[in-house]
């Protein structure tokens, strides 16, 4: 791209369609709790109080450091974060892929630090 050593590559991935490594990293968590959407509870499920996160899956109780990087509790966490939109397309599997593929060419996360800040950083916008 002949581009300076010091430029920062974000511009470069979106231009190319190139997911960063933390990018493909929580689409490949995403593609998992679409495929196997059979196994994660959503909150409704849990209780029947009709609240703002009753569509979110359920996070359960993790004392183990060893489950909490697990891709089960990952890829719960990952879903949470998503905007409100994709994860009502989550019945659809290809369609959310699409999306999140968007999404995230966008966002162009770095970290997963980045990745769950990044609702914070669009409401003090």
């Amino acid at each position: 791209m002949n581009v300076d050593s010091r430029t920062s590559y974000r511009s470069l991935f979106k231009q190319l369609g190139i997911l960063p490594l933390q990018s493909q990293y929580i689409y490949s968590l995403m593609s998992f709790v679409s495929t196997n959407r059979e196994l994660f509870v959503n909150n409704a499920d849990i209780h029947n109080i009709p609240t703002r996160l009753q569509k979110d899956l359920h996070l359960p109780i993790a004392n183990l450091s060893v489950f909490q990087k697990g891709v089960y509790f990952s890829g719960i966490k990952i879903y949470n974060n998503f905007p409100t939109g994709i994860k009502q397309i989550s019945n659809d599997t290809l369609k959310l892929k699409k999306a999140v593929k968007r999404f995230l060419l966008d966002k162009s996360f770095y970290s997963l630090d980045e990745y769950y800040k990044w609702k914070e950083n669009a409401l003090s916008r």
